[in-house]
């Protein structure tokens, strides 16, 4: 006679994330926000721009929440080194500025998500998820100020060189689709091929337009004219990033 039972439960992955903030106070608030979330953990913790590039070096955490402005080194300059030293690292920018060079920089820097500190903790968390899982997230009034520098004839993205190695008919439906804020489950839903398939759309993407991630895929895309204002649910955290309620009104973008 068998005793016990063939079948265990199965764990939820955990996310394991990295807080850098200058402040303890915050730095508890997010320890406790995240502490109460069943598949999430605190993988550590760090206090200025030096102490967060070791950090993210030693512990390799799923997703980096990275103040701008801290001691020894900017936020901005930990994200370099952090991306340097891995390309595929998932950082969440949380900071109380939202200037256009912060921003911009942040972006074109790698960072994967950008929150304001104004942000509830609903959106944090989701926005944790949301770069986890390998989509952009950005916070309502930064998705707003981007889609408004997009329509700027002085844009940095103006920059934005067009690659030598021209991407494939489905490369160009499946970016379309990223700029609008479908996960990689929904777009392989919709062009009915598998997940992976999809991934490997997306990285050949990222590496012949030389994009460091979908946030910046999606920005192409609306800056190359593959979608419009109104179908870019993927900036505005309308759609793909589970954020209701505060997503751009595209009719505010023209005010």
């Amino acid at each position: 006679m068998v005793t016990g039972s063939f079948y265990t439960s199965k764990q939820p992955s955990m996310i394991d994330v990295l807080i850098a903030d200058d402040h303890a106070i915050v730095r508890r608030g997010l320890r406790t926000l995240i502490a109460g979330e069943a598949d999430m953990k605190v993988a550590g913790e760090a206090s200025d721009g030096y102490e967060v590039v070791a950090r993210a070096r030693d512990l390799n955490p799923d997703v980096i929440l990275l103040d701008l402005v801290m001691p020894g080194q900017s936020g901005l300059e930990a994200l370099g080194q952090i991306r340097t030293d891995n390309p595929n690292a998932r950082v969440l920018v949380l900071t109380s500025f939202g200037d256009n060079d912060r921003v911009f920089s942040a972006i074109r820097a790698g960072a994967a998500g950008y929150l304001l500190k104004d942000a509830s903790p609903e959106q944090l968390l989701q926005a944790i998820h949301d770069v986890h899982s390998g989509e952009s997230h950005l916070h309502p009034t930064i998705a707003l100020k981007m889609l408004r520098e997009l329509d700027n004839p002085g844009h940095h993205g103006d920059n934005m060189s067009l690659t030598e190695d021209p991407l494939t008919e489905r490369e160009v439906e499946v970016l379309s689709l990223v700029a609008q804020g479908l996960s990689n489950q929904d777009i392989s839903h919709k062009l009915t091929i598998s997940e992976r398939t999809v991934g490997n759309h997306i990285g050949s993407i990222l590496r012949k337009l030389h994009l460091a991630n979908r946030t910046q895929a999606a920005l192409y895309a609306l800056k190359r004219g593959l979608v419009d204002i109104n179908q870019a649910a993927g900036l505005n955290g309308d759609a793909g990033n589970g954020v209701s309620g505060d997503g751009v009104d595209p009719a505010e973008i023209e005010a």
